[in-house]
């Protein structure tokens, strides 16, 4: 079994089907085909099961999944090791992050690390949970994980480098009056007022789908039978600050949004007595590529000074 059918095998997987796969890697698609045969008659299992003009796992299959990225991520952290002894000056790392700290702090470690090794390429994968992070680290579809979590996310086998908590911040259009006395234009100054549960209740809201902890804080806000006013639910967090900007409702999200909902002329307001994000970077114990372990060195040092 090498590397290259390996690779083949997870392109069919991660693209859905022998077509996209070839596509993805610049092959014909009879020579991919004729790679995953061979690989099949390697193992004496076969891996797809061909319906209509999809391929879909066997059980088989499934079951080579994670093994296949774990050996890929090995190699790749090998030959990355080798390369360092040039000063890391080529490398890529997966990362997969929480919307919740997209912004911040994954804008300030990418900045830092790329600045000292220009020559890393790094790409971010999304995920919608802390548990959805967990998994994508284990299984090796990322080697580095950052998450944000009401507390400790379960993750057995991997390591944490705790970065520093972040509250919740209600952004609002400008001019929006939430009972503080703060508007638009005072808060882009700097003079934000502090918002509690009575000054949200019955306020239309731009919110995450269900399960998020962003929608879980809403609901606790709404109180016993109460129903916070979701007017828009949205996949893509990216829309949240537009949606508020235009009117739509107000939302809630974590306090690294500020600087940029600020900028953009929104109202910040601290939530009061808001709990506390837990942020954390999560990877496996060994075999990690230099440029996942310069990553953590980074957010190791930074850490101590993020708390403060």
């Amino acid at each position: 079994m090498d590397a290259r059918r390996l690779r083949v095998f997870l392109a069919i997987v991660d693209e859905g089907g022998f077509g996209r796969a070839a596509d993805h890697l610049h092959l014909a698609q009879p020579s991919l085909s004729q790679t995953i045969a061979g690989l099949e008659r390697e193992l004496g299992v076969p891996l797809f099961h061909r319906v209509g003009r999809r391929a879909v796992l066997s059980s088989a299959g499934e079951q080579l999944v994670e093994p296949a990225r774990r050996v890929l991520r090995d190699l790749d952290a090998a030959a990355d090791a080798a390369r360092a002894t040039r000063g890391l000056r080529r490398g890529r790392l997966d990362l997969v992050s929480m919307p919740s700290v997209g912004i911040e702090p994954l804008g300030a470690l990418l900045r830092d690390l790329t600045t000292a090794h220009p020559g890393l390429r790094v790409r971010v994968g999304g995920a919608f949970t802390a548990e959805e992070v967990v998994a994508a680290v284990r299984d090796g579809s990322a080697e580095v994980g950052l998450l944000g979590a009401a507390g400790d996310p379960p993750a057995p086998g991997l390591l944490a480098v705790p970065l520093a908590p972040q509250r919740f911040v209600v952004l609002a259009a400008p001019g929006t009056d939430l009972g503080g006395g703060a508007r638009g234009a005072e808060a882009t100054a700097g003079t934000d007022a502090p918002v509690g549960p009575d000054a949200l209740r019955g306020r239309r809201f731009v919110a995450s789908q269900e399960g998020s902890l962003m929608r879980r804080l809403l609901d606790d806000l709404a109180g016993p039978g109460g129903d916070p006013a979701v007017v828009v639910e949205v996949d893509h967090r990216t829309s949240v600050l537009p949606l508020v900007l235009a009117g739509v409702g107000l939302a809630l999200v974590p306090d690294s949004w500020s600087a940029l909902a600020r900028a953009a002329g929104a109202a910040v307001h601290p939530l009061a007595d808001s709990p506390e994000l837990a942020v954390r970077l999560v990877h496996r114990s060994a075999h990690l590529t230099p440029a996942a372990q310069a990553l953590l060195a980074i957010a190791r040092r930074t850490a101590p000074e993020q708390r403060r």
